[in-house]
């Protein structure tokens, strides 16, 4: 499997390095929103976004993509708890971005971007001047700075910033939901990523959004593309688009089956213990370490990283009180 890893990256370095940018773009050149539906990984839950640009008479179809990040980084897992995960701009082929979503059966869905053609030129050359190697990394952020909020600003700011010249949308969707909720709408439920982003979210994640601030997620970015307007008219000529959809999790994956294991487990320990009359420590001392441990890190994630929405909730006494509910069995005897 080395080899192969290997083959692929240097694929990789030779499509980008032959990529070429022209000056300007001719007439029949078109610039499209792409959005990519999730995938299985965790990271893959929430859709990706990247902008198209295609000009047939220029034989140039390129795909500029701000989800790129490496996991070679030096230090990437201690920079990712701190948030400090650097991404960047990478340029590929129209086809070889399609061809990475073929094979795992994600849909990518097209909105050709009712653009003027010195628009289309500057959105353009505003992309090959982000991709220049001294600008195309930044700091990524989940819900401030990512891969869908990025294209939105680009593409916004080839319009006036004034109300009658900017992009104004009609789509409500998630308008005065809370982070949570609306991050949750992409976690199937029940799963353990459901449960977790419930755990280490704090306050802050209930807090409700509003306008530009619900355009982090790709396809509520999409669905409010769909229903813009602009100095142009519609802000979106053509598309091809759907919900996501969202994989259901098998019941004997869910969370609830295995906290529901946990509580029996330990409730079986509890009643061993009183028949024997003593007490199992270690049924006390390996949870609490565990959770000593998760306690640990929400702290340093809530003072120490630039994670926006993690803090300290009702929801982390959740598994001790299952626990200390098991484990009543042997308290009151």
């Amino acid at each position: 499997m080395g080899y192969k890893k290997h083959i692929f990256g240097l694929l990789i370095c030779l499509l980008v390095s032959a990529v070429s940018f022209a000056r300007t773009l001719s007439d029949q050149a078109r610039v499209s929103l792409l959005t990519c539906a999730p995938g299985e990984a965790l990271y893959e839950h929430f859709g990706h976004t990247g902008i198209r640009v295609c000009d047939p008479e220029l034989e140039m179809d390129l795909v500029f993509n701000y989800g790129i990040f490496n996991f070679n980084t030096d230090h990437f897992y201690w920079k990712f708890i701190k948030g400090e995960t650097w991404y960047e701009l990478g340029v590929t082929p129209y086809w070889w971005f399609m061809h990475e979503y073929e094979q795992t059966n994600r849909p990518v869905y097209e909105q050709v971007l009712n653009l003027t053609p010195e628009q289309r030129n500057e959105l353009y050359e505003a992309l090959v001047t982000n991709y220049q190697p001294e600008n195309r990394q930044y700091l990524y952020n989940f819900v401030f700075d990512n891969c869908a909020t990025r294209p939105y600003n680009m593409i916004k700011r080839i319009f006036s910033i004034d109300n009658e010249n900017g992009i104004r949308s009609d789509y409500q969707g998630a308008e005065g939901m809370s982070y949570r909720r609306f991050i949750q709408r992409y976690t199937p439920k029940g799963s353990w990523a459901d449960f977790g982003i419930n755990l280490v979210f704090g306050p802050k994640a209930d807090k409700p959004m509003h306008g530009e601030k619900r355009l982090f997620l790709p396809e509520e970015l999409m669905f409010y593309f769909s229903q813009a307007r602009t100095a142009n008219g519609t802000l979106v000529s053509s598309e091809q688009i759907a919900s996501f959809e969202i994989q259901p999790v098998p019941w004997y994956k869910t969370w609830y089956f295995g906290l529901a294991l946990y509580f029996l487990f330990v409730a079986w320990v509890s009643l061993y213990d009183r028949s024997r009359g003593k007490r199992s420590k270690w049924v006390e001392i390996v949870p609490a370490i565990l959770y000593v441990g998760l306690l640990v890190i929400v702290t340093f994630l809530t003072f120490f990283s630039s994670h926006p929405l993690v803090g300290f909730g009702w929801r982390l006494l959740i598994i001790p009180a299952i626990h200390l509910c098991a484990r009543l069995v042997y308290i009151i005897r």
